[in-house]
């Protein structure tokens, strides 16, 4: 696929890479980055949120060690130019007509999706060509990826090969749903096994944790009101915290090792299919530890949670014609 990706931007094509969450869509898009880099073109890689911005800084930094790669967010704007220029999807207003190649990843993430002056920032930074990465696109998207001049590569199995740990739906009414969670918790502490608890919003991130400390020990609580979210987040990461509970900001671009997700009031508008999907997608990342729980918590059971449900199903299908390694 990456070497389909660098043909299509040869013969001036966009390209949409439609492919499922620990993928490794990312590093798919490695070798067209380094193909324009070293044809001294202007590269850029938008996403909507800076703590992912962040984390692809490293991780590009690690894979070009010979190349600028500069990362440009909020008040992190000395430096706005290098060989590959990572960004929020905000910040492309500074580069009219500048990216030769443009990586465009989460297109449908909050704040780029529907958000007509981003979307307009973005096709203002263009005088090349893009390259568009989604694990749930909008049918207007695939429909326009499926015209004559564009293309769509789809990837529908993880880099490892294995199955997308499918959620389960359990539904709890009033303290129930507390005592499942409680229960859920301490089930996932003692397995040593760490948890993203997921809720619709940064006030319910704050009380929700204030009352689960009562019970379970070890935790902490992140949003985008959260002071030291980075530093809480790092921690995490480092396997400091048993469980954390959080909003959307660690919806996307968050990988770590043998979790379990838990998604608190799952019937919550604000979680239609795709953004379930996503959450869904932190569990089994590892090709070490590609099992993982996913726990749809509500008191109904939703659309958007019955397709989310039955897109990860259908992704496992493709596994069936992935040739066995044994």
């Amino acid at each position: 696929m990456s070497d389909q990706i660098i043909l299509n931007f040869k013969a001036g094509i966009d390209t949409l890479v439609y492919a499922v969450c620990g993928s490794g869509k990312t590093e798919i898009s490695y070798g067209v980055i380094a193909y324009a880099m070293a044809k001294g073109l202007n590269v850029g890689f938008a996403l909507p949120r800076r703590d992912v911005v962040i984390e692809l800084f490293h991780r590009l930094k690690e894979a070009f060690p010979n190349n600028s790669i500069v990362a440009v967010y909020g008040s992190h704007t000395r430096t706005l130019k290098g060989d590959c220029i990572i960004l929020t999807t905000h910040q492309l207003y500074r580069y009219p007509k500048y990216f030769d190649l443009l990586v465009m990843d989460e297109i449908d993430a909050f704040p780029f999706k529907g958000d007509e002056t981003l979307i307009a920032f973005y096709k203002r930074s263009l005088r090349g060509h893009c390259v568009m990465m989604s694990a749930t696109p909008s049918k207007d998207i695939v429909r326009e990826y499926r015209k004559p001049g564009r293309d769509m590569l789809s990837l529908r199995t993880r880099y490892h090969k294995k199955p997308i740990p499918v959620p389960k739906a359990r539904i709890s009414f009033g303290p129930w749903k507390y005592v499942t969670l409680i229960q859920k918790l301490r089930e996932y502490g003692k397995k040593k096994k760490q948890c993203l608890v997921f809720v619709p919003s940064v006030s319910m991130a704050e009380s929700l944790f204030r009352f689960v400390r009562l019970f379970v020990k070890g935790g902490n609580y992140v949003s985008s009101k959260r002071d030291g979210r980075p530093e809480i987040i790092q921690a995490f990461k480092e396997r400091k915290y048993a469980y954390l509970i959080t909003t959307a900001v660690l919806e996307r671009g968050v990988t770590i090792r043998d979790l379990q997700v838990i998604v608190f009031g799952s019937d919550n508008r604000i979680y239609d299919s795709a953004a379930l999907i996503q959450i869904a997608g932190r569990a089994g990342r590892k090709a070490d530890a590609p099992k993982g729980e996913v726990l749809f918590l509500a008191n109904e059971e939703t659309k958007g949670m019955k397709d989310a449900i039955k897109e990860i199903r259908y992704c496992n299908t493709f596994l069936q014609s992935v040739p066995s390694k044994n």
